[in-house]
């Protein structure tokens, strides 16, 4: 039997990871490529402060990478399954575990255990996607058992109740392997989650130490157990037990995996292998119990004392203690040949206590494992509310400017796909949230206004200019018919056949439908602290012009972006990391023009200007030209590119250079851009406007402040032109 079994290929996981595994390095990751090393920093964007001296408490990791995280994780459990209606969330503590729907994940990451979670999320997706939660439903409740396994688990003294869980443990065991196998084998890529897992649960050292010594070797029902779930552990003896080769042989011999189709095959695999361990257990003892009814119970459980000796030593005295460091030297001579691999009860390895406690907490873990319950560290109601602003905005780190810097370390950028209101709630005061935004409409300090007169703002400017300029633009939307007749060939013209009788041939004639294309218009504003008071007002006020304008035809959409620096962990945080921040504020594809309307006016100004970094963190979301579809990027700027933080330091030629190179992909992509410096003198503009011109082309036009609105009227006439 031991020649056939070597023969056949079996599913074992270590085997599979000592074969395709990236490696043992602590450092190696298998998500590292889309997670970076600054995953689980103690920040957030919704830190602040109490007072000037006083830090409020940071929450143990960075709920924006969390929140990639999960969307990740996600993404690989759709794919693995084949289902996209599967939701990964969180534990809140009000998540059940059990009734089969969703996938569950702990926010305990750390990098040590970041891919076992991963692979915890595939696992239980793939439950979903084939178990059957039915059966198991009914196996809970006692239907699908045969009474004849009822009576016959009777006499060896367990209840109708732990016949059940029995076998309900040892499904979850087949089934396991059912499930994992069909991933390692339509799913190659993700075999080394999978490793990491049943390293955490299956192949730890505590467990390793267990398997060679004389822990779980009696013939009772944990003993077989504990070897059943550590079957696929290098380690493994099968000579410890009574028939524990019969039933490796039922499980990956007989029964290999691929072919159990599904949970009711599971289920036939399981109750072989519990008649295999009923038939060498012992017959119960009976018992009279407190009400003098005779009861059977577990040959074991009479026998007054654990299996496990835990003295050291053996009945014959040869047993002996050994320290993890003895036992590590043991495994390697074992690996080399030097040291035979045998088995013999009462002369091998003994555990410690400390040990012997290590391997309860150790089993407990594979027991909850196996039914499924394992603990998963809750989120705390504060990271949640964040998580779901997070997630609801659709904000992610993007990786940027590798090639600036002696380093090329480049840097992070926050970008934030949609405005939300949440987002704006959460900026509640200075100290804390984004520093672009405010919860008070048109807020004094963003505009640097000195009266409290707001009622009319640039918003409400923006959409009677806009309206006015709508009625001019819905010419765009508009196709003009260009009949031309007596040519050569075409349709024929009715009113000149008459005069094919005097020799004239040319009696055709032919229409010309000459129309718009669609067109897109990226607006991307410079929010920097600089462009506040008139700068800003008289900027927005063109944006929300344009914005109406083409929300009143049909061809023409708007994209408003925000470009800006935020400082992670409040912006009094002396200890915080500064990270360019670019926010998607209006996208005409998906919101409605009362977006505009009711939350621009909560949009300010804040930090520096790092222009090209912002615009390389969402360049593939700028849409490029195509023959049915014209593409504007509209750039509003008061100065030059200016950005620093740990890891990179964007000024003067570096900064123009990188800019300049990002400007430049836009136009191979078809897109035409149209650049305005927002200027308070023509000084500033005889200073800045040659460096200008280098980043944005020599078409790029200063805008005194005080005219910025004719901005407006000049796109009206750029939409009608014929590019």
């Amino acid at each position: 039997m031991r020649e056939k079994m070597t023969k056949i290929k079996h599913f074992n996981p270590m085997a599979l990871r000592e074969k395709y595994g990236i490696g043992t390095k602590s450092n190696d990751s298998n998500s590292s490529f889309w997670m970076d090393d600054t995953y689980g920093r103690r920040t957030s964007i919704f830190d602040g402060w109490d007072d000037e001296d006083v830090e409020v408490k940071k929450p143990a990791v960075d709920t924006i990478a969390l929140a990639a995280y999960r969307r990740s994780v996600a993404n690989f459990v759709n794919i693995v399954t084949g289902r996209n209606d599967i939701p990964v969330t969180f534990n809140d503590g009000n998540d059940s575990y059990t009734d089969g729907k969703k996938v569950v994940i702990s926010s305990n990451v750390k990098d040590k255990n970041f891919d076992s979670i991963v692979g915890l999320a595939l696992h239980e997706g793939s439950h979903i996607k084939l178990s059957d939660f039915d059966f198991l439903k009914e196996l809970a409740n006692g239907y699908v058992i045969n009474k004849e396994v009822i009576l016959k688990a009777g006499k060896k003294g367990y209840s109708e109740h732990e016949v059940t869980v029995h076998l309900k443990n040892l499904l979850n065991y087949v089934e396991d392997r059912r499930i994992d196998y069909f991933i390692f084998k339509n799913s190659p890529g993700y075999k080394g989650y999978y490793h990491s897992m049943y390293k955490t649960y299956f192949h730890s050292n505590i467990i390793d130490k267990a398997i060679k010594s004389d822990e779980y070797t009696s013939n009772d029902w944990d003993s077989y157990l504990f070897r059943l779930l550590n079957l696929t552990n290098k380690n493994r003896m099968l000579d410890v037990l009574p028939d524990l080769d019969k039933i490796y042989d039922i499980v990956f011999v007989k029964n290999h995996p691929s072919t159990l189709k599904d949970t009711k095959d599971a289920f036939k695999v399981a109750l072989e292998v519990y008649n295999v361990i009923l038939d060498n257990l012992d017959d119960g003892i009976e018992e009279e119990n407190s009400y003098g009814e005779v009861e059977r119970k577990p040959a074991s459980e009479g026998e007054g004392e654990s299996s496990e000796s835990g003295d050291g030593s053996g009945s014959d005295g040869e047993s002996k203690t050994l320290s993890d460091e003895e036992f590590e030297r043991l495994k390697d001579a074992m690996s080399d040949g030097d040291v035979k691999q045998g088995h013999s009860k009462g002369s091998d390895i003994q555990l410690t206590d400390n040990q012997r406690k290590q391997l309860e907490n150790a089993i407990r873990k594979q027991e909850k494992f196996m039914n499924g319950d394992i603990q998963k560290k809750k989120v705390t109601k504060k990271e949640s509310k964040e998580l779901n602003t997070i997630e609801a905005s659709g904000m992610t780190y993007e990786e940027v400017g590798k090639d600036i810097g002696w380093d090329k370390k480049g840097t992070k950028v926050l970008v934030i796909r949609k405005l939300t209101k949440a987002l704006i709630e959460a900026s509640g005061n200075y100290d804390s949230g984004l520093g672009i935004l405010s919860p008070n409409k048109y807020s004094r300090y963003y505009y640097g206004r000195n009266d409290d007169s707001n009622e009319i703002g640039f918003v409400e400017e923006g959409i009677a200019l806009g309206t006015r300029l709508g009625r001019k633009l819905q010419v765009r939307g508009e196709s003009r018919d260009t009949k031309w007749t007596r040519l050569d060939s075409g349709k024929i013209d009715k009113r000149l056949i008459s005069e094919l009788g005097f020799g004239n041939e040319r009696v055709f004639n032919t229409t010309f439908t000459e129309s718009y294309s669609d067109a897109i218009l990226h607006i991307s504003v410079d929010a920097s602290g600089s462009m506040s008071g008139d700068k800003w007002i008289n900027t927005m006020t063109s944006v929300v012009a344009i914005c109406k304008a083409a929300s009143m035809i049909q061809n023409v959409d708007v994209v408003v972006s925000i470009r800006s620096t935020h400082e992670m962990g409040g912006r009094r945080n002396r200890r915080s990391s500064t990270v360019p921040l670019m926010m998607i504020a209006y996208d005409s594809r998906v919101d409605k023009f009362n977006k505009v309307k009711n939350m621009f006016g909560h949009i300010g100004v804040a930090g520096t200007t790092p222009e090209g970094l912002c615009f390389e963190s969402i360049m593939d979301e700028i849409v490029p030209t195509t023959k049915d579809r014209d593409s504007y990027f509209l750039n509003f700027s008061d100065g030059m590119p200016m950005f620093q933080n740990d890891t990179v330091s964007y000024y003067y030629d570096e900064a123009l250079s990188h800019t300049k190179k990002m400007v430049n992909e836009m136009r191979t992509r078809g897109i035409k851009v149209l650049s305005y410096y927002i200027g308070d003198s023509h000084y500033e503009r005889e200073q800045t406007m040659d460096d200008f011109k280098k980043m944005y082309g020599k078409d790029a036009e200063f805008v005194d402040v005080t005219s910025v609105m004719s901005i407006s009227k000049t796109m009206n006439k750029k939409f009608l032109q014929k590019w």
